[in-house]
């Protein structure tokens, strides 16, 4: 997977859904409140890019609703059904 840079930090690729991350729109929406987490998921949503944060599952900080073993669950409750979605995570 190739990696990209926002706000100068490295993220790698995780996964791309039907090839729809945007990295322009991704730089646009992404602010330093996603810094501290360790992935970054994205979904579109009626053509509009929603951001959410997660952890590693052995984060201190890491709950059930931004713990990255429950993206699952995450997609299924809170995304449209077929959401396009992706995956990025820091590169340490």
């Amino acid at each position: 997977m190739k990696n990209i840079i926002l706000n100068e930090k490295e993220y790698e690729v995780v996964s791309n859904d039907k090839d729809c991350l945007n990295v322009e729109e991704l730089k646009e929406k992404y602010t330093d409140y996603f810094e501290g987490f360790d992935y970054v998921f994205g979904d579109y949503a009626y053509e509009k890019l929603r951001l959410k944060g997660f952890y590693e599952s052995n984060n201190k900080k890491a709950s059930k609703i931004n713990d990255i073993k429950y993206l699952d669950d995450y997609k299924k409750n809170y995304c449209s059904y077929g959401a396009r979605t992706f995956l990025i995570k820091k590169v340490k």
